[in-house]
């Protein structure tokens, strides 16, 4: 009963959120804008004080926004079947596949014995190894790889949080690296073509963008470290013959790792094999299932956190229904009212909104949303399109805290070792950083 009551006040906290934020947002935003705002902000509060499960919250859109004439239940359902589930769901096949086989066991025990075995040196290691594949390979495969190797490091609780952290923000800090490391990126790219503007060559990216990546991986590393010192980790010295299933998994790992980099384009050099990646990670998922391989049976998939699915159906669904109410327009507006902003200011506020905003959408959605937006008022505005344009999408994936924000994000709290309040902790902090970071180097270097 006890249980419960805490229960109902966690609801009732959300459900006093969503009226506030109403009656506040109605001083500036229509009707069906501020109740959608509302609603918003309740998600947000049960996804953190986990007044209801993940997944169910996840799911209130399909009912919630009907019921408010906010979407149509078709309109809002349909986000939870887009591509990337399909991603998600291969992943995270491969992932149970190489828990099961114990592959993650050697791999992780090969790891410790190249980096430093302490605490703070495996968190770094972990943070920048993510960064660096996630800037070749997509932010979310990297996460969906690395995930089960960290959390077979230590069994401690607390150090497996910082791992599982360090793998998720390591993949979010270091997919910015590259026009191909995340799909925000991608969605840039694909913008600045269509509208015939000069696409920013590979090895410039790189340029611009990497003193952000290595600032922040230093920032992350070291937060993450805090209040360690005294934790040791185990080293595990015995040595483990590699089973045949082992072998099975590990050939397919490599296999698909070299699909991906071959797949990958580097524009103006090599345009890569054009295959879709959603479709190879959801090919390489379901290879586990079949010959030669035949490593998981159906009853394994039961293992897959569908609640994430929901949760980036969730998020979809509130991207959705910002253009269908209109407040992407409206908030669009307000933007067009502050380009009189001295620079630095234009730029921090750009940032500022446009990171705040991806917490509590997809990254993907929201720059698919926001950067024609964002091109509009620079057009109006006579600001530089490309600055503008690239400070909205490194914004976008510099979010830390909450899951749905983006896939890394999301495949961390799926691993099941930290709760919302843990994730929120460390990534508000590293928000301001990043918000901060990306908007000084923005305005004196680029």
């Amino acid at each position: 009963m006890k249980k419960g009551n805490i229960i109902l006040k966690k609801i009732l906290v959300a459900i006093s959120v969503a009226i506030i934020t109403f009656f506040l947002a109605g001083l500036a935003f229509s009707q069906k804008e501020s109740l959608l705002l509302g609603l918003i902000l309740m998600f947000v509060t049960l996804w953190t004080n986990e007044g209801l499960p993940i997944g169910i919250t996840s799911l209130l859109p399909i009912i919630l926004f009907p019921a408010f004439d906010i979407l149509s239940t078709n309109a809002a359902s349909v986000n939870y079947s887009k591509s990337i589930v399909f991603l998600f769901l291969g992943g995270f096949m491969i992932a149970i596949a190489v828990e099961k086989t114990g592959l993650h066991k050697i791999i992780a025990n090969k790891i410790m014995s190249i980096f430093p075995s302490t605490l703070k040196g495996m968190i770094f290691a972990l943070t920048v190894t993510s960064g660096i594949l996630s800037s070749f390979l997509s932010n979310t495969t990297t996460a969906l790889l690395l995930m089960p190797l960290a959390l077979f490091l230590s069994e401690n609780p607390k150090v497996k949080i910082r791992f599982a952290l360090a793998i998720a923000y390591g993949a979010s800090v270091g997919g910015i690296m590259t026009p191909i490391g995340t799909p925000p990126n991608l969605i840039l790219m694909g913008l600045l073509e269509q509208h015939n503007l000069p696409a920013i060559p590979f090895f410039q990216w790189i340029k611009m963008v990497s003193p952000i990546s290595i600032i922040m991986f230093c920032v992350v590393g070291y937060l993450l470290s805090l209040g360690t010192d005294n934790i040791k980790i185990k080293r595990d010295k015995s040595t483990h013959k590699i089973s045949k299933d082992q072998k099975k998994v590990l050939y397919a790992i490599i296999g698909l790792i070299f699909i991906l980099f071959i797949n990958s384009p580097i524009q103006p050099f090599y345009s890569g094999l054009g295959l879709n990646e959603k479709g190879i990670l959801l090919g390489f998922g379901l290879l586990m299932f079949a010959p030669p391989f035949s490593v998981l049976k159906w009853e394994d998939s039961k293992k897959i956190p569908y609640e994430i699915i929901f949760l980036f159906g969730a998020g979809f669904s509130v991207a959705a229904a910002f253009t269908a109410t209109g407040l992407a327009q409206s908030i669009a507006n307000y933007l067009l009212e502050i380009t009189h902003l001295p620079p630095f200011l234009l730029i921090l506020a750009i940032s500022g909104l446009i990171a705040l905003t991806s917490e509590i959408t997809s990254n993907t959605a929201l720059v698919s949303m926001m950067l024609p937006v964002i091109y509009e008022i620079t057009v109006a505005g006579g600001l530089d399109i490309q600055l503008f344009m690239m400070v909205a999408t490194i914004s976008a994936s510099y979010v830390f805290m909450l899951p749905i924000a983006t896939p890394p994000n999301a495949i961390a709290m799926a691993s099941g070792v930290m709760k919302v309040g843990d994730m929120a902790k460390f990534g508000f902090v590293l928000n301001i950083v990043g918000i901060l970071l990306v908007s000084t180097i923005a305005h004196f270097l680029w």
